[in-house]
């Protein structure tokens, strides 16, 4: 009678969750009816409240950046200096980067961006006071980006990790192309608007604009309270998790080369604030209304990129990223040699595009890739190249840029992300070849080809 109960009581246990599940797949496809697939994230309220603070945010952020960099060009008189800014900013990041990982993991994601958040506006205030009073300094400059880049430290890999909590697993690529495309709107938004508040009124407006919508972000943040059952459980703070991290990069091919062609991009292919700096000053005499529309037109192609890839509906592969990566660098090639201005900024569109289909497509693969339970410190070691390599490549090409011109600086810039992203490339083949060809030997003569994991 045990037997027969056993068998009874498993044959009950399977119809349960069939009777449980056929509601849940009901009540879900409601609201895809609201929202096109492009737009799947939107379907999460926790997610639309945050997305339309970033709105603000990246507008506001994007505002700074400009202002600091023309801020920086008018004190010194020298694009090293704007570079020298620039790595003060990310230098932190390649330095410290790691335990940003291990803190996102470790403690509230809420709490941890609400901490962030305060600490940019209280910067963003702090410059703009200084700017409108007429007691700037580079000096000032220097230090208050620096303590922004111990901020985006802790603060980017926590932002990455907390959107995953906010809409769950099954939105994630398409909130990750959902958050490039505000980001790249504000990118759009932002250079105009403080272009023209410079000219109007000078830069400190503007900082003090992002002071204003990092508040709003702090405010929006406190509002949301994410789903329990989406939220990663904190990793308990023990030794060896940092390693545990980078252990689990290196077993994980599909992250270990997307991270390398990451460092690629960041080391050779983000340094356009230097370098537009460079063509909007020196060779088409166009000065900051010039910089701001060239940042704005790189923008209007990096948005499109972004809403390219939140309708892509095709699984993600290496290969895709080594081909974006490597258009990028002949796109940029390119850019070097165009006789005008118009032609300049009609290239900026293209560099705009590539480089949000590779960044969109690589920050989805690694984060669909990683566990949760290790998300935050590989998503660190991701933005730890991405930013770290900014840090690294934006003095050097400012250094190129006074010594030998902007542009032989950007087309060797572009040659070197195309062939580096080539030769990337090849050893992916090549590793993919050596393991179908051990697969073969061992099955003598028989073809598991489901099992080899090509790029």
């Amino acid at each position: 009678m045990s037997a027969v109960t056993a068998e009874r009581s498993s044959a009950a246990s399977r119809t349960i969750p069939t009777k449980i599940t056929a509601p849940a797949r009901i009540e879900t496809a409601k609201p895809k009816r609201r929202w096109p697939s492009s737009l799947a994230a939107l379907e999460v309220r926790n997610y639309r409240l945050y997305l339309s603070s970033q709105v603000v945010a990246t507008t506001g952020l994007w505002m700074q950046r400009i202002a600091q960099d023309w801020l920086v060009l008018e004190l010194s008189g020298s694009v090293t200096a704007v570079g020298f800014a620039v790595m003060l900013q990310f230098a932190p990041v390649l330095i410290f980067g790691l335990f940003g990982g291990v803190i996102a993991d470790r403690y509230s994601k809420r709490t941890i961006l609400m901490i962030t958040q305060s600490v940019a506006m209280l910067m963003a205030t702090t410059l703009g006071v200084l700017a409108l009073t007429g007691t700037v300094q580079v000096w000032h400059v220097y230090l208050i980006a620096m303590t922004l880049g111990f901020v985006t430290v802790v603060d980017n890999p926590t932002r990455q990790v907390f959107v995953s909590e906010l809409v769950g697993s099954s939105h994630i690529r398409n909130a990750v192309s959902l958050n490039s495309s505000v980001f790249q709107l504000g990118a759009l938004l932002g250079p105009a608007l403080s272009g023209l508040l410079i000219h109007a009124v000078g830069q400190g407006w503007s900082f003090l604009i992002n002071a204003a919508a990092c508040s709003l972000v702090v405010v929006i943040v406190g509002i949301i309270r994410p789903t329990a059952s989406k939220v990663n459980k904190a990793a308990h703070q023990a030794k060896g998790q940092l390693k545990e991290g980078l252990t689990y990069i290196k077993n994980t091919s599909e992250v270990a080369w997307t991270i390398v062609l990451v460092a690629v991009i960041g080391l050779f292919g983000l340094n356009m604030p230097v370098i537009l700096a460079a063509f909007a000053d020196v060779e088409f005499k166009a000065g900051v209304s010039g910089y701001s529309m060239f940042n704005s037109l790189s923008a209007i192609g990096a948005l499109a990129g972004a809403l390219i890839s939140a309708r892509r509906k095709e699984s993600l592969r290496l290969r895709s990223l080594v081909t974006s990566l490597t258009l990028l660098g002949a796109i940029l090639m390119v850019a070097s040699m165009a006789p005008s201005e118009f032609l300049f900024g009609a290239v900026l569109i293209g560099v705009g595009l590539m480089t949000l289909l590779f960044l969109t497509g690589a920050n989805s693969l690694v984060q669909m890739t990683s566990l949760p339970a290790v998300r935050g410190r590989v998503m660190s070691v991701y933005l730890l190249v991405l930013l770290g390599g900014q840090a690294i490549g934006s003095p050097a090409v400012g250094w190129l840029i006074d010594h030998f011109g902007a542009r032989p600086s950007l087309f060797l810039c572009g040659g070197l992300v195309a062939v580096v992203a080539m030769v990337s490339g090849l050893g992916m083949a090549r590793q993919s070849r050596l393991t179908l060809s051990l697969d073969l030997r061992r099955e003598h003569g028989r073809a598991p080809l489901h099992i080899v994991r090509g790029s």
